[in-house]
This record gives C-alpha cells, sequence and structure tokens, in this order.
C-alpha cells in the first residue's frame, strides 16, 4: 500500500509499502543440461536416453529455472573438446547470452582433460554461467569448488588414459590372435553380428570398379560413370576418383584384413602407421569379393597411370599387407 504524508503546503511524501516495492518476480534462470556417452552401443545409447529424459524433467520441474535446452554428443570419446559439437554449440549459446546456468552428471561427463576442465569453467565463470555436477555435489558458482574441481577432474582425467590404454591393451591381443571385429566394413560388406558378410549388389560395383581398372579406365572416368549411374557410395554421397583409389588400395576385398593401420599417441592424436607399431595380416579373415591376382593387377595399373603422369603415388599398396 501507499501512505501519503503531507509535508508542508507544497510539499508532498509517498510512503511505498515494503511489500509492493519486492512484489515483481525474479527473471527465471535459465538452464540447459549437457549429457555425454564415450561409445555407440546400444547400452550407452540407452543411457543417453536415460539422461535426456531426466534433465527435462530435473530442469523443468524448478519453479525457479526455465528450460534452456539440452545439448549432448554421443559415440564421442572423452578427451578432446574440439571433437564434441554439442558441448562447443553450447559454449557459443552462453556466450551469446541465452544459458545462466548448466547442469551435468559429472566432471568426466564434461570434461576428462583438467586443463580444458578448468578453462571452461574460468571463462563460463567470466560469461557469469555456472555449472552444477551432480555426481560431484560441485556449483560452480562457490569459489571454494574450484581446489576441489581441480582434484576431481584430475583423477577423471587418469581414469580416461587408464580407460584408454586398457582398451589399447585388449584391442592389440585380438589384433594378434585375429579375432577382432571390424565395425565398419568397407562398400560391398555388412556388419552382420560382428563378421563381414558380403553384400551381393554392392559386391557387383565392386567387381565392375576393378574390371574398369584393368581394362585401362581412369579413376575419374569411374566415379563419373557411377555417378552417372545414380549409383551411391556407401555413405549415400557421390563418387570421386579419391573413393576409387581407395577401393583399389583396399586389400579387404581379397578376403585378408590389415590390423593397425593407424594408431593413437599419447596426446589422443591418430597418425598413419608407417611402420612406429606392429600391424598385422590376417589371412582368409572374410569371405573375398576379388581374387588377389585382380587385386594386385589393378595396383600394377594405378601406379603405372601415376608414372604416366608423373605423379608418384602409391595408393596403399598391397605389398604393405606384410608386417
Amino acid at each position: 500500500m501507499c501512505h501519503t504524508e503531507q509535508g508542508g503546503e507544497d510539499l508532498k511524501v509517498t510512503k511505498i509499502d515494503e511489500s509492493i516495492a519486492h512484489s515483481t518476480e525474479p527473471a527465471k534462470l535459465r538452464v540447459a543440461a549437457y549429457c555425454r556417452v564415450s561409445t555407440g552401443t546400444d547400452e550407452q545409447q540407452e543411457s543417453l536416453e536415460t539422461q535426456i529424459r531426466h534433465y527435462e524433467s530435473y530442469i523443468k520441474a524448478n519453479p525457479n529455472w526455465e528450460y534452456a535446452g539440452l545439448y549432448y554428443d554421443e559415440g564421442i570419446t572423452g578427451t578432446k573438446i574440439e571433437k564434441r559439437p554439442d558441448l562447443l554449440r553450447m559454449i557459443a549459446d552462453c556466450e551469446n547470452g541465452r544459458i545462466d546456468y548448466i547442469v551435468t552428471k559429472s566432471i568426466s561427463r564434461f570434461a576428462r582433460n583438467t586443463t580444458d576442465c578448468l578453462e571452461l569453467v574460468r571463462k563460463l565463470q567470466k560469461l557469469g554461467v555456472f555449472i552444477y555436477f551432480e555426481k560431484e555435489n560441485i556449483d560452480t558458482g562457490n569459489m571454494e569448488s574450484e581446489f576441489m574441481l581441480s582434484i576431481l577432474s584430475g583423477f577423471a582425467e587418469s581414469e580416461s588414459v587408464s580407460i584408454a590404454e586398457n582398451n589399447k591393451w585388449s584391442i592389440q591381443r585380438r589384433f594378434q590372435n585375429g579375432t577382432y571385429k571390424i565395425s565398419y566394413p568397407p562398400y560391398g560388406y555388412d556388419n552382420v553380428d560382428g563378421e563381414m558378410v558380403v553384400n551381393q549388389p554392392q559386391a557387383e560395383i565392386v567387381r565392375f570398379i576393378f574390371s574398369e581398372i584393368l581394362s585401362g579406365k581412369g579413376t575419374h572416368q569411374i566415379a563419373n560413370e557411377l555417378n552417372r549411374r545414380n549409383i551411391s557410395t556407401k555413405k549415400g554421397g557421390r563418387w570421386t576418383a579419391t573413393t576409387i583409389r581407395g577401393m583399389a588400395g583396399n586389400e579387404k576385398y581379397t578376403g585378408d584384413a590389415i590390423f593397425q593401420k593407424t594408431y593413437t599417441d599419447g596426446s589422443f592424436n591418430r597418425h598413419s602407421n608407417k611402420g612406429e607399431k606392429n600391424r598385422y595380416l590376417i589371412q582368409n579373415h572374410h569371405e573375398p569379393i576379388i581374387s588377389h591376382e585382380v587385386f594386385d593387377t589393378a595396383q600394377a595399373a594405378i601406379e603405372q597411370r601415376g608414372k604416366e603422369k608423373g605423379v608418384e603415388k602409391h595408393p596403399t599398396k598391397y605389398l604393405n599387407r606384410y608386417p
């Protein structure tokens, strides 16, 4: 209520009731959530969907919060921030003033690198955006939490390295005994219960490509012909000369498989294996689409065309199939 008192002939003083002065509701916090799972397995996918449902309900249930969206990355291992597009999108939205507060499951889901974690937290703090880590019960709005955050994120980073090393050891063992499963087989094959199985319609295209190479056609000509026929690549895209050369140098079409063509260093960067690590040739690993003779002849034909054009290229020579 307002109370009016006379303070003189022309002076009028109005007292504002305290309850009215503070009756305006405070603006709601715009709260977003971030989720991540490390692999694309069915179990992890289910975990992600559970997290999505949980945070949407969790945020909307708080009357002081406004749901600002849910950001998630799936099937992406957790060391490099630049490999998590939705995390980067969330940070951009924070910079553009769309988010006030973030909730996430744990430090290891947010960042497994201590430096990255602290840099992100500090960057967001400067924007007035704070993070709540449920598992650790840490709210970065409390500056006293940074010391604990640095310790816990250090543990998370160590865990990430430990898991990576265990995975490497397991993969190496499967390389050595020939039991490694190829999750994403090349064009011409499907993954059926972890085994490479010939996709007959695609296999016909593979045979056509090698036949064209042996007849003297160039990779550009072959790619153009496939595009003219409206035949798509495995990912539904258009054919290129690079795609054809890659197929021509892929030993898997002979039924063999070379493992550890690439490797990951201590900084989680991937490199082509040029002798730094052992490679493993598994012969008769799966059903072939072409013979070794056709494969080797195609390799020689492509190499010869490269020499004639003055290009010294060796498209993953099959001579390298032996470690």
